[in-house]
């Protein structure tokens, strides 16, 4: 599975982008976030990605996660999001 690591900074819409391209090719991909900004722009970015699926036909539904990243070194805690076809 494709693992798509978003920032605060990120672009909900360039995300929801490579998110329906991932879910395009491989039928699923899973969103990585670590800190609330993060979390919310990938939260965006996978209602965007429903949207521009739906037009291929396709139905997607995210389930959401903890995991665990290290990031310099240290573990973190990051949201995950699942994103398959239903």
């Amino acid at each position: 599975m494709e693992i798509l690591k978003v920032s605060a900074r990120s672009t909900p819409t360039a995300v929801a982008g490579a998110i329906a391209n991932v879910m395009r090719e491989n039928g699923e991909a899973e969103v990585q976030a670590v800190g609330a900004g993060a979390a919310n722009q990938a939260i965006k970015a996978a209602a965007i990605a429903r949207g521009y699926l739906t037009t291929s036909g396709i139905d997607m539904v995210c389930i959401p996660a903890f995991t665990t990243v290290l990031i310099d070194g240290d573990e973190r805690t990051a949201i995950k999001l699942v994103c398959e076809k239903r």
